[in-house]
């Protein structure tokens, strides 16, 4: 989170950044207010500690027993007004906790500033998207006529929106998997299996509102009778690893990819995304996350852009890379890069072809979270040779969300009998070249 110190000696860039992100929810003059009760609160609070002292130290030296009596009742009195005014305190604390939680971190500069994904910027393509001889099929179609997911079986145990992967389905997410995670090792982040489930002052520190009252905008499950939510990313947990702990700058950065299963409300997503495995409930994702300096943290932000293409690019799947704009920032991104795979039988169809048009579709994305997420979960280092700690940045990206990644196989790697071939990259895991009717 931003420190209350920073947004009142910044309070006009404070909202401008708020407005170009579109946090009307951001509390910022409350914030600023909250934090001003505070300081005189604590002021205050000391005032009276330090008379009470003077009190404790004149009662035993007072020989006038009259007076003596009057220092006992000022002494008590002034404990009783230091109790109530500590409880203020809290209270006041508390308050301002939650308003600076509303408020987004700063944004790069050189971030597009816009309120629609139209706005956002290409920064690089990769790739042609693939010219059919023949129309091709959407992966729903593919995936049912290769009985490779049963969506009907998943709204049937678990609701709309969950699904069964099956047969070639299966080995394709673990091949996936593997192929991830050993990319990532190679490159010398430290393989992790994350708990599916944290506590919400995780979520909170990572970013994420676990406590929105408002259904339409909440996008995690919350476990009834707990303080434990399913996560949305291992980004969460990965994050939530070294909660309160102190680094030494030798080890830094340090990197993991984790692995786990993510859960997902999708509260209000648009209606053309929900259908198939492209927007779901639950899937599998393989995560890449970092601790660094601040000097580290462009560099270190890169790194993670320059594994997402390459895992793409392996994959042999056109993609392009998105500069997000300013009103489609999560509230802890500094900036963040998305990943667009080309998904031929995404978006609408052409009415003089019959086909569809085609469209780029989000497949992973990387945050550079500065110390924003890292102050609110208490994670800081300290230097060789120097007093203090410093708060440590943080960043996250996607190596590959199973589920898209799968959608993007099956559309763009069709044949015209039906069959889908598998990536060379995929086939050691796999065990199959070729995916079709059995």
């Amino acid at each position: 989170m931003l420190e209350a110190s920073f947004i009142r000696d910044n309070l006009e860039a404070v909202k401008a950044n708020c407005k170009n992100r579109l946090a009307t929810h951001a509390e910022v003059e409350k914030a600023v207010t909250l934090d001003d009760m505070r300081k005189k609160l604590v002021g205050d609070t000391q005032t009276i500690q330090q008379r009470a002292n003077e009190i404790s130290q004149l009662i035993p030296k007072e020989k006038n027993a009259t007076k003596k009596q009057e220092l006992i009742v000022e002494g008590k009195s002034l404990r009783e007004r230091k109790t109530t005014m500590e409880g203020e305190v809290k209270r006041v604390e508390a308050d301002l906790h939650a308003a600076l939680l509303t408020i987004p971190n700063m944004t790069h500069p050189d971030a597009p500033v816009g309120a629609t994904p139209a706005d956002n910027k290409v920064v690089k393509r990769w790739g042609e998207p693939r010219k059919f001889d023949f129309v091709p099929k959407d992966h729903v179609a593919i995936a049912e006529a290769l009985d490779l997911v049963d969506f009907e079986a998943g709204a049937a145990v678990t609701g709309q929106k969950f699904y069964f992967l099956k047969n070639e389905a299966v080995l394709l997410e673990l091949a996936l998997v593997q192929f991830t995670i050993h990319k990532l090792v190679a490159k010398g982040f430290t393989p992790v299996i994350t708990p599916d489930l944290a506590r919400v002052e995780v979520l909170e520190g990572i970013g994420f509102m676990p406590r929105d009252p408002n259904p339409e905008t909440r996008q995690v499950y919350t476990v009834a009778d707990t303080d434990l939510c399913l996560i949305a990313t291992a980004e969460i947990t990965l994050g939530g690893m070294l909660r309160d702990k102190i680094l030494d700058e030798a080890t830094l950065p340090k990197k993991y990819v984790g692995l786990s299963h993510c859960f997902r409300t999708e509260a209000g997503a648009p209606g053309r995304d929900t259908k198939g495995l492209y927007r779901v409930h639950q899937f599998t994702k393989v995560e890449m996350f970092a601790f660094c300096t601040a000097e580290q943290s462009e560099a270190m932000h890169l790194e993670i852009l320059a594994i997402e293409e390459e895992i793409f690019q392996g994959l042999g799947l056109a993609y392009h890379v998105l500069d997000t704009c300013t009103g489609d920032l999560g509230g802890p991104a500094y900036r963040k890069y998305d990943l667009e795979a080309w998904m031929p039988c995404r978006g609408e169809i052409d009415k003089t072809t019959g086909r569809p048009k085609g469209e780029y579709g989000e497949v992973t994305s990387t945050s550079n979270c500065t110390d924003f997420q890292a102050r609110r979960l208490n994670i800081r280092y300290k230097s060789a040779g120097q007093k203090g700690t410093k708060v440590a940045y943080t960043l996250n990206g996607t190596a590959v969300a199973v589920t898209r990644a799968i959608v993007a196989i099956l559309e763009n790697y069709q044949q015209a009998d039906g069959s889908v071939v598998v990536p060379e990259v995929l086939r050691t895991w796999a065990g199959k070249e070729i995916i079709k009717r059995q």
